[in-house]
């Protein structure tokens, strides 16, 4: 697979995330706490898929690896809240740990993906 059809494929994971992750946002309570939860959860897991949008599309190497690095700050910030959720025990458990999965995968591949534009 080149980085072509593998950034297509990210992005189409991103996006599904994204959609997972409003699902989950509105099953939380409305409670002054959820509501600060659903706030955080919906706006850093939305951003992955969003920025990776614009990293495939940055206009120099610094750009996309910048973006890229914002790519891993807002899964990061995803998997956190979802940890919380978790802790709190709110949703569907099988639910919640299935999408904790996902945003430890989607974490370590831009984990990834930041360490090889390194070298």
């Amino acid at each position: 697979m080149d980085n072509k059809e593998f950034g297509k494929i990210l992005e189409n994971r991103t996006k599904l995330f994204a959609i997972s992750i409003i699902k989950l946002s509105s099953s939380l309570p409305n409670t002054p706490e959820g509501n600060v939860i659903r706030n955080q959860i919906t706006k850093s897991g939305t951003s992955v898929g969003g920025n990776y949008r614009e990293a495939n599309r940055a206009r120099s190497k610094s750009d996309f690896a910048n973006k890229i690095k914002i790519c891993e700050s807002e899964a990061s910030e995803t998997v956190f809240w979802i940890e919380i959720i978790e802790i709190l025990k709110w949703p569907d458990a099988t639910k919640v740990q299935l999408l904790l999965g996902e945003a430890n995968e989607i974490l370590a591949i831009f984990t990834s993906i930041g360490k090889n534009l390194k070298r």
